[in-house]
């Protein structure tokens, strides 16, 4: 047995006396022996466990041949990571190692007593986030093989990336090992690409939702009854509505077709948001959200897509892709919007291979020793800018105008221009793509004053250039404006029913609201999307209170 393993940036404190005694009023004492296994790989239902004495190891494919120690944990450490708080199996299994003694607390228990002690839920939360980047950062998790060039890959590994599921991608193009992997599990090459879980069980090219059940995340049925509010996006908007509505005592659901996050989720880092000097990445934002949210009781369902609003009785029914319907009183939508496509030539032939409209860390590791090309000048144009920069061979940043901070935070500006990785090509318009079998070779650009043409090597091209609203399922059933976003007060009176006119942030049908960046108007600010979720939440209990169906 290794010896213990030193803390690395708060991802392993130790409790102190106090906090576990607090805890031991909650939980159970139990001996252990060398060899006992008291978290296992792959079951879901497990205790929140604090190492008194001895040591225990957390181990990747115990008892397979690619078993692999991961850390070792002594007294006054506690094992897991933030699957334990959002329902999803755990990554690793802990398995004595020197015999001494446990204290195993219950789940709920668990979030009972750091409801009152703030300062033991913190170190807890804090460890879970920071062990959840650690093995998002190594070679852990899941396995997911196929080229980087299928559309199919690269949606698995957006859904692990967006629902921060450690997992290790082996790219097909370049493995040269790959095949003959895929050849030894009897997966021909048509059946990619493939997911590999616990070292054993292998699903060919599942949908997102059969991975999420595999993982133990599986869709829920529909709920008994009516809800008080359903909340349809999981962006910054959609859940600070979620920690607002389930922490005020409304049963609350939150559904979004693609990960926590949204637009957010997608930023490396946010250095402008109130209360963190620092920055803090927008997949942390949103972790940090979602056990907030679920800890006061929201269920939160990735992925579900909406595909139609309806009325019935008075109440709002959400009716999803797969025919499941969610009733209930009021319906928050915050389903944001999508950056806009280049209208170039052949744009079609490399989306989903070449062009993409997001970068986090899943495609910076795309980048690597590659030239890359970002077109647009905001601040996901400038986040994505340094993100890339730090993995790219070059990256060029295509502007049409002069002016970098005419719509760039003056903090984004600032570190480009001091970048000298990065080059700022100003006055600029793509007119056209290079390339073959879908594989991006070269982007050319045009400069709108002279009328020159300049071609750039580019293995990827990320795009950000406007948006434009997730509001197909909402045609015909809310007051839209010209370009798709929801009217919502003043803009949504003409349309409204009755005579009431409607709130701030009340749609053409009352009960239903809008909020972030989906709705007409808004301030596209993760800061204003969090503001407008909460402020949701107090005209929802309005309504509620109005017509009595609470």
């Amino acid at each position: 047995m290794a010896t213990e393993t030193p803390d690395i940036a708060g991802a392993f404190p130790r409790l102190g006396g106090a906090q576990i005694e607090a805890l031991a009023r909650y939980g159970e004492r139990r001996p252990t022996r060398a060899g006992d296994v008291l978290v296992r790989e792959g079951e879901p239902h497990r205790d929140f466990v604090v190492v008194l004495s001895g040591l225990v190891a957390a181990v990747e494919g115990y008892g397979t041949a690619e078993e692999r120690l991961v850390k070792v944990h002594g007294p006054g450490r506690f094992l897991d990571e933030l699957g334990l708080l959002t329902g999803q199996p755990p990554l690793v299994t802990a398995v004595v190692g020197e015999p001494g003694e446990v204290l195993a607390v219950p789940v709920p228990a668990l979030c009972e007593l750091v409801a009152r002690d703030p300062r033991l839920g913190d170190v807890v939360l804090r460890a879970f986030i920071c062990r959840r980047e650690l093995l998002v950062g190594a070679v852990a998790g899941v396995r997911i093989i196929g080229s980087r060039y299928a559309p199919d890959t690269r949606r698995l590994r957006e859904f692990a990336a967006r629902d921060r599921l450690p997992h290790t991608w082996i790219d097909l193009d370049e493995d040269a090992g790959a095949e003959a992997l895929l050849r030894q599990m009897g997966v021909p090459p048509a059946d990619t690409p493939v997911v590999i879980l616990g070292g054993e069980r292998v699903l060919r090219n599942p949908s997102s939702a059969d991975l999420a059940a595999a993982l133990g995340r599986p869709a829920p049925g529909p709920p008994e009854g009516v809800l008080d509010l359903v909340i349809v996006g999981a962006g910054p908007a959609g859940l600070a509505a979620a920690v607002y509505g389930a922490s005020e005592g409304l049963s609350t659901v939150v559904l979004d077709a693609t990960g926590t996050g949204g637009q957010a989720g997608t930023s490396a880092r946010i250095e402008n948001y109130l209360g963190f000097p620092a920055g803090i990445s927008g997949t942390e934002l949103a972790a940090r959200a979602v056990v907030q949210a679920e800890r006061f009781g929201a269920a939160i369902t990735v992925p579900a897509t909406a595909a139609a609003l309806a009325d019935r009785d008075g109440d709002q029914v959400v009716r999803l892709d797969d025919g499941t319907e969610l009733r209930a009183h009021t319906v928050v939508v915050a389903t944001g919007a999508r950056y806009r496509r280049l209208d170039v030539p052949r744009m079609a032939e490399f989306e989903g291979t070449s062009v993409y409209y997001a970068a986090t860390t899943v495609e910076a590791r795309l980048c690597a020793r590659q030239p890359v090309v970002v077109v647009g000048g905001g601040n996901s144009a400038g986040q994505a800018t340094l993100l890339l920069a730090q993995h790219a061979a070059a990256v060029r940043l295509v502007v049409r105008h002069d002016d970098l901070g005419r719509d760039m935070s003056r903090y984004l500006v600032d570190q480009i221009e001091r970048d000298p990785r990065v080059e700022v090509l100003r006055h600029r318009e793509v007119r056209g793509l290079a390339g073959q079998d879908g594989r991006l070779a070269a982007v050319e650009v045009e400069d709108d004053r002279t009328g020159e043409r300049r071609r750039l090597e580019a293995g990827l091209l990320f795009v950000f250039i406007g948006t434009q609203p997730h509001t197909g399922w909402l045609a015909g059933t809310l007051a839209l404006d010209d370009h798709g976003y929801v009217h919502t007060g003043p803009a949504a009176a003409p349309a409204a029913r009755g005579d009431r006119r409607p709130e701030v942030l009340e749609t053409s049908r009352p009960g239903v609201f809008a909020v972030g960046d989906v709705r007409g108007g808004s301030i596209k600010r993760v800061a204003s999307a969090v503001g407008e979720g909460a402020m949701a939440v107090r005209l929802v209990h309005e309504h509620l209170a109005r017509t009595g169906r609470r």
